[in-house]
C-alpha cells in the first residue's frame, strides 16, 4: 500500500492536529522518501516508519513535539542532520537495519540535547572495534545504545516519556477495575450458591425430621394394635388374626355344617 493511501487510513476521520501517534510500518515510499507526511501533524509525538524502503529523511516535516521516531530496516545511509533540524525534541530514536557504516555518520545527531537511547543494531557500524565507547563519546547526552548503558546495564522495557505521558498506567487501571468488578461479581454468585445450598440442606433436614414422626406415629399405631390384642380373650385374639390373614374361624365353619 501506498505511503498517501496508509496515511489515509491511519487518520480514520481525524484531523492531522488531533493524531499523536502514527504507525506506518510496511507501506511503499514514494522513490525512499516520505510522502504525505506533513507539519500539520503538529501534536506528533510518536511516528513508526519500519520496512518502508526509505533512502533518506529529507523529507520529513516539522514536528516539534516528536519524541518517538522508528526508522528500523530502512536503507538510510547518512543525511541525519535533518533530525537535528526537524525533531528538535526527539527522545529516542531507531535505526536498526539501516545502512549505517560509520561513527561519523551519527555526529548530527549531537545537537539533538534530548536525545538518550538510540539502537543500530543490524547496522554495519556496529561491527567497529571500541563501537560503543567511541558512540557514548560522540553522543554524551545517550544513556543507552542498542538497550544497555555504558556500564552494559539493560535498559527498562518501557519509557513513560515516551509512551504517551502514562498512557499505559491509565490502561492497567482499567483492566485492574475491571478485575475487581468480576472478582465482586464471582463472591456475589459463591454468597447465592452458599444460601441455595444452606437452604436445600433445610429442606432436606426437614423432610427427614417429617419422615422420622410419621414412622414413629406408624409404629406407635401398630404398638397400640398389638397392646389391643394382648387385652382381648384368647380366642377372640386368634379369631381377630384370622380375620386380618383372611381365613375363617373352624367353629364358624362347624356352626355352619350342622345349620
Amino acid at each position: 500500500m501506498e505511503m498517501k493511501k496508509r496515511l489515509t487510513l491511519e487518520l480514520r476521520n481525524k484531523k492531522p492536529g488531533e493524531v499523536k501517534e502514527l504507525v506506518l510500518d510496511n507501506c511503499r515510499s514514494d522513490d525512499g522518501k516520505i510522502v504525505g507526511l506533513s507539519s500539520d501533524f503538529e501534536n506528533l509525538e510518536f511516528l513508526s516508519m519500519i520496512n518502508i524502503n526509505l533512502l533518506s529523511v529529507s523529507n520529513l516535516p516539522k514536528l516539534n513535539k516528536l519524541r518517538k521516531l522508528e526508522l528500523s530496516d530502512n536503507r538510510i545511509s547518512g543525511g541525519l542532520e535533518v533530525l537535528a533540524e526537524r525533531t528538535p525534541n526527539l527522545t529516542h530514536l531507531n535505526l536498526s537495519g539501516n545502512k549505517i557504516k560509520d561513527i561519523n555518520t551519527l555526529e548530527p545527531l549531537k545537537k539533538l540535547p534530548n536525545l538518550h537511547s538510540l539502537d543500530l543494531f543490524n547496522c554495519e557500524v556496529t561491527m567497529l572495534i571500541n563501537y560503543r565507547e567511541s558512540v557514548f563519546t560522540l553522543l554524551p547526552q545517550l544513556t543507552y545504545l542498542d538497550g544497555f548503558d555504558a556500564d552494559d546495564q539493560e535498559a527498562p522495557d518501557s519509557d513513560p516519556e515516551a509512551d504517551g505521558d502514562g498512557l499505559e498506567d491509565e490502561y492497567e487501571n482499567g483492566e485492574e477495575d475491571d478485575d475487581d468488578e468480576e472478582d465482586d461479581l464471582d463472591e456475589e454468585v459463591i454468597d447465592d450458591e452458599e444460601d441455595e445450598d444452606d437452604d436445600l440442606e433445610g429442606e432436606e433436614e426437614e423432610d427427614g425430621v417429617d419422615d422420622e414422626e410419621e414412622d414413629e406415629e406408624e409404629d406407635g399405631e401398630d404398638d397400640e394394635e398389638d397392646e389391643a390384642d394382648d387385652d382381648l380373650p384368647r380366642g377372640e385374639k386368634r379369631k381377630r388374626n384370622l380375620e386380618d390373614e383372611g381365613e375363617e374361624d373352624p367353629e364358624d365353619e362347624e356352626d355352619d355344617e350342622d345349620d
